[in-house]
């Protein structure tokens, strides 16, 4: 219908690059509707999916198994923004994370927004070893399908898997 039905998932500290290990890590939703709920979810390093909570309009929360508070975890809405606080971030909770809104039976996925911990880089060797192995690498058969003119940059792989959310 010509309208561009878009989500934003981001640090709340806007000046944020990478989250700390032990600190809490802030992130907020920006859906285009206010009125429905919203899910966060992280993809992991293996494209996993993992259900972090449920956030009402009301500000309500529920989190695995029904459960409405979190030792890892809060949830809340705060004006026009869902947000998500892990409050003790750990190697485990590195990914992708993404907030979900089903509006009228549909639903809209977020940008994602990645949260590992820098890089860490090491010397080169100064001499390279030899070997006379060869290697061989198998390829994922499960390769996002990217149409052209688009970037796979922080975009959800649900290409071979098949998912079947429901209240």
């Amino acid at each position: 219908q010509g309208q561009r039905n878009t989500m934003e998932a981001r640090f709340l500290n806007r000046n944020m690059k990478h989250p700390q290990e032990g600190q809490p890590l802030e992130l907020e939703c920006m859906p285009f509707n206010i009125d429905n709920g919203v899910s966060w979810i992280r993809q992991d390093k293996d494209g996993k999916l993992h259900f972090i909570v449920y956030i009402s309009p009301l500000s309500r929360t529920a989190f695995p198994r029904n459960e409405r508070t979190s030792s890892q975890f809060e949830g809340s809405k705060q004006g026009s923004s869902f947000r998500l606080v892990v409050k003790n971030f750990r190697a485990q909770d590195q990914g992708t994370y993404f907030c979900i809104a089903n509006i009228n039976q549909m639903l809209y996925f977020s940008s994602g927004q990645p949260a590992f911990f820098p890089a860490t880089t090491t010397a080169a060797p100064t001499t390279a070893a030899a070997t006379t192995q060869s290697s061989h690498v198998n390829k994922d058969i499960c390769m996002p399908s990217s149409e052209p003119g688009t970037s796979s940059e922080n975009i959800l792989n649900l290409y071979c898997e098949i998912f079947i959310w429901a209240p």
